[in-house]
């Protein structure tokens, strides 16, 4: 094989494989609205809640663990997004993708305003089907007032980014 022929190979994999790591590790973001898939899952005294429960408001749905840093980081920002938002229709909800007993010793040590639902890793699932394609964690999405999936931010979500989100939902 001419030397030529080997640049051009290499070339065209070279591209192929960055097309494809940036449509997989691409960060998600504003996107055109999508229905959002409905879930039932446990709090942490077992009870059921089921998404709709919060229907008619604007979701911000957050997956998290307890050995996640940037998770961590972000959570006391969503307590304060949470207090000030809360009478403007927004509703935060944490999706721990972990064991119950850890999600509990956590919450020991932080007082979080909003619903924290236990999803261990079957709300892996969840997660993916609202987009999450390689796994990430935190991973959280802004579902609409009518129920469409109108944002999907793969790792940490800053304030000011949330609040850039939601507040022409308002």
């Amino acid at each position: 094989m001419k030397s030529s022929e080997l640049v051009i190979i290499v070339a065209v994999l070279a591209l192929g494989v960055g097309l494809t790591a940036r449509f997989i590790m691409s960060p998600a973001g504003q996107m055109n609205p999508t229905p959002f898939a409905e879930f039932s899952l446990p709090d942490i005294s077992d009870k059921q809640h089921n998404s709709t429960e919060w229907q008619g408001k604007i979701r911000v749905i957050n997956f998290w663990a307890t050995w996640c840093a940037p998770c961590r980081k972000e959570i006391p920002e969503f307590i304060a997004l949470q207090s000030k938002y809360a009478d403007k229709n927004v509703q935060f909800i944490g999706i721990a993708m972990d064991d119950k007993t850890a999600v509990i010793d956590y919450l020991q040590t932080i007082n979080i305003n909003y619903p924290i639902l236990i999803g261990g890793v079957a709300a892996m699932t969840q997660a993916q089907q609202l987009g999450n394609r390689i796994g990430a964690l935190p991973y959280t999405v802004v579902v609409n007032a009518q129920g469409q999936v109108i944002h999907q931010q793969a790792g940490e979500f800053a304030t000011e980014q949330v609040v850039q989100v939601i507040t022409p939902l308002l």
